[in-house]
C-alpha cells in the first residue's frame, strides 16, 4: 500500500483544499454524502479495461475531432499541449461499485475542443473513440460540455500512465467512469445516440451514478463486482 503513489492514506480531499488555486470544482464534491448509492470508497485507483492495455507514446498520439462540426480538425501531441489548460477537482465513480474521491485532473476542457470545432445545431451526442481495438462510448452533449469535463493528461500532477488511459483520456465526472474513455483518439459529434462497446452488451446508455444507471436490463455476464478496494 505504502508504495502506491495513488493510495489515499487519510480522509478524502475536499474542495477547500484546492479553492485558492483557480481550480474548477465539480459540484458533486460539495455533497454532504459524496458516495453514490451502492458504491464504496476506494483509497486506491483500481485498473480495469475491456482488453489489452495499449501503450501509446505521446509522440505517436493524435486526436481527431469530427462529425457535426463546422471545422473538423486533428491534433498531434505538441498541438494539444499548446491549447489552454484547466485543472478540475472531482470524484470518480466506477460502475463496478468503487468511488475514488478527490481527484485533481489537468488537461484541456471539452468546451475548448467544441469551441474550436464549431458545433452544428443538430449535434446532440458525442461518441468518444479509443485506441484499444475500436472501443467507443456514447454520452449526451450536455455532460460532455459540463464545466468539470476535460481531456486529461495529468492526474495529481503526474502524467497519466498507460494503465489509466494515458497519454490522454476523457474525464466526465457526472457519469460512471466507463464514459471517461481511456486512450482517447477521436471525438465525434452526432445527432442521434448510438451505443459504444459496453452499451452494446447491456450497460446503460446514460450512466448517472446517483440514479444507479448501471445497466439497461439484466446484469450482463461480463460484469464482476470487485470488492478488493
Amino acid at each position: 500500500m505504502l508504495q502506491d503513489d495513488k493510495y489515499q492514506s487519510g480522509e478524502p480531499p475536499v474542495p477547500e483544499d484546492v479553492l485558492d488555486d483557480g481550480i474548477i470544482i465539480s459540484e458533486d464534491t460539495r455533497r454532504a454524502n459524496r458516495i453514490p448509492p451502492n458504491q464504496v470508497r476506494t483509497r486506491k485507483w483500481p485498473v480495469l479495461q475491456a482488453g489489452v492495455i495499449p501503450v501509446i507514446e505521446p509522440a505517436d498520439w493524435s486526436l481527431e475531432v469530427f462529425g457535426l462540426v463546422e471545422h473538423p480538425f486533428k491534433l498531434n501531441w505538441a498541438e494539444y499541449r499548446e491549447l489552454p489548460r484547466v485543472k478540475v477537482f472531482s470524484d470518480f465513480h466506477c460502475v463496478t461499485r468503487w468511488s475514488r474521491l478527490g481527484n485533481l485532473w489537468e488537461g484541456v476542457s471539452t468546451s475548448e475542443i467544441a469551441r474550436r470545432a464549431g458545433l452544428k445545431p443538430e449535434a446532440k451526442f458525442v461518441i468518444a473513440h479509443a485506441f484499444d481495438e475500436g472501443w467507443s462510448t456514447n454520452l449526451p452533449l450536455d455532460e460532455f460540455l459540463s464545466p468539470d469535463s476535460l481531456l486529461c493528461d495529468l492526474h495529481e500532477g503526474a502524467p497519466l500512465s498507460a494503465d489509466h488511459g494515458g497519454p490522454v483520456r476523457l474525464v466526465v465526472p457526472l457519469l460512471y467512469a466507463w464514459k471517461s474513455a481511456k486512450w482517447l483518439k477521436g471525438i465525434e459529434f452526432v445527432s442521434e445516440d448510438r451505443p459504444g462497446h459496453w452499451e452494446g452488451v447491456g450497460y446503460h446508455h446514460h450512466g448517472d451514478p446517483w440514479k444507479e444507471e448501471r445497466f439497461e436490463g439484466e446484469q450482463p455476464e461480463s460484469y464482476t463486482e470487485n470488492l478488493d478496494f
